[in-house]
């Protein structure tokens, strides 16, 4: 049976048990998902990152007629308020929390990331300051990634971030900080007269900025690979010299598009649910980035036998298959 076959096996098998890929990309049963590792690679080079995270229960989802408002700041720019207590129960990490485990692990990975956006690794990475967070299939915490990766990065005294919703058929980045869905992506890429001021919303967290997903579209999936996302995704990479830029992506194997996405991106980051997500199907979204010079692969929920979340995640080149775990018990396998 091909990569492929089995891919679509393991999607059917997704579906039948209620996980579409219309529903939002979480991992425990109410929508939180925790513990996260790490390995960078370019052009075959490998780093290493540990994993750890608690276990939580997931905080109910913010109706939208209890989301926090749009504001306009004195500039005239657009402003929200994230409600630091509920974003953390969902396992968010707010400026107001102490240093933890899940922290140390984000800081582990951004650090290939950020040696890449600062001109430090072997050779230069365009766009490298434009990161993809994506998965092969839904449900594996990629959303709960993207928003971490985006709070670490706007840790960073030298650095800005903007945290971009790109999963258009699904949006839920918005909607897990208990923000309500706005103009944004979408909307820049159909719209000319419209400029990147006059969508994004500026937050609470400082150096961190979000552009939600968009007015829908019968068209959305067709607008991520067109030659205007190209043209804007170049503008994101070069109007701010310090800014990070996260993409939030649908899934590789569900949304052909995301592949059109990552030519346009410098850096991936590929999210990898442990212990639940096929090999075939990590390996048939590797063969869907295939040529791209810089991916992560992120290893999420990854647990001991004592069931603490823990793991170690490979990062790899073109020339090397999917690395194992060094414990067989923390293997996405």
């Amino acid at each position: 049976m091909s990569i492929i076959e089995q891919a679509a096996r393991r999607m059917e098998a997704l579906r039948r048990a209620g996980v579409q890929a219309g529903l939002p990309a979480t991992g425990l049963p109410g929508g939180a998902d925790s513990g996260a590792s790490a390995g960078a690679g370019r052009n075959g080079s490998a780093t290493e990152g540990r994993s750890a995270g608690a276990d939580r229960p997931p905080a109910a989802a913010t109706p939208a007629a209890t989301a926090a408002p749009v504001r306009h700041d004195q500039d005239g720019r657009r402003s929200v308020e994230i409600d630091f207590a509920r974003a953390a129960e969902n396992g968010f990490l707010m400026p107001n929390l102490a240093r933890n485990r899940l922290a140390d692990e984000f800081r582990a990975a951004k650090h290939g990331l950020l040696q890449n956006i600062r001109g430090q690794s072997a050779a230069p990475v365009k766009r490298a300051n434009c990161i993809m967070v994506t998965s092969a299939l839904p449900g594996e915490g990629k959303t709960f990634s993207s928003v971490n990766l985006a709070l670490s990065l706007a840790r960073e005294v030298d650095l800005r971030t903007l945290l971009v919703d790109a999963d258009v058929l699904n949006p839920s980045v918005l909607k897990r900080l208990g923000l309500a869905a706005e103009r944004g992506l979408l909307d820049l890429v159909t719209d000319p007269d419209l400029g990147l001021d006059d969508l994004v919303l500026r937050t609470n967290i400082d150096k961190l900025s979000l552009l939600p997903a968009g007015t829908p579209s019968e068209h959305s999936t067709e607008l991520l690979a067109s030659d205007a996302m190209d043209r804007l995704i170049g503008n994101l990479a070069t109007y701010d010299p310090n800014r990070v830029v996260v993409f939030d992506a649908p899934p590789l194997l569900v949304a052909p598009e995301t592949r059109q996405l990552a030519e346009h991106v410098g850096q991936i980051v590929l999210v990898v649910e442990a212990q639940r997500t096929p090999r075939a199907a990590v390996l048939a979204a590797i063969e869907a980035i295939k040529g791209r010079p810089v991916v992560m692969t992120l290893l999420n929920k990854a647990r001991t036998g004592s069931g603490k979340r823990y793991g170690y995640g490979y990062g790899y080149g073109y020339g090397y298959g999917y690395g194992k775990s060094r414990r067989e018990d923390s293997a996405a396998a």
